[in-house]
């Protein structure tokens, strides 16, 4: 595996079928973390991944601890609209987990605290913004690292 898409606490199971498909088509690792919003036998957590989702294999964990503790030495990119680093701006490597957060409320105050260092942002031009679809983040997150590693 090349990257890692860490899901923390995810509550569309869309979201969740688009990105496995998008973990599958670039040997990417997905990875859970609970509670989640949704059951994995969701027929829309299914119907959005189709057959990639058999191919996947995610891992799941009980909490953000559990994930930290059974993967304590990955460098990680948290992805949050409170960042002050863009994602163009990191220097990406093979290995790296791509942090993204609920659909409703992004990512835990207490995870942005303990990671400003890892914090990066997609910049958004318009106005009105709260945040990008989910999915959407992922997919330009983890294709600016592969561009940057694959040389693309």
């Amino acid at each position: 595996m090349s990257f890692h898409i860490i899901l923390h606490e995810p509550e569309i199971p869309q979201n969740t079928g688009s990105i496995g498909r998008l973990c599958v088509s670039n040997d990417a690792k997905l990875h859970l973390i609970h509670p989640l919003g949704f059951e994995v036998s969701d027929y829309y957590l299914r119907r959005a991944g189709l057959d990639y989702w058999e191919r996947l294999a995610p891992t799941h964990y009980d909490d953000w601890a559990d994930f930290r503790a059974r993967n304590p030495g990955m460098p990680l990119r948290l992805f949050s609209t409170k960042a002050q680093r863009t994602h163009t701006q990191v220097a990406w490597a093979d290995g790296d987990g791509l942090v993204f957060g609920r659909e409703t409320r992004g990512l835990p105050d207490d995870l942005i605290k303990d990671h400003p260092e890892d914090l990066v942002k997609i910049p958004m031009v318009g106005e009105f913004h709260r945040s990008l679809n989910v999915a959407q983040a992922a997919a330009i997150g983890l294709y600016e690292a592969l561009r940057q590693t694959k040389g693309w």
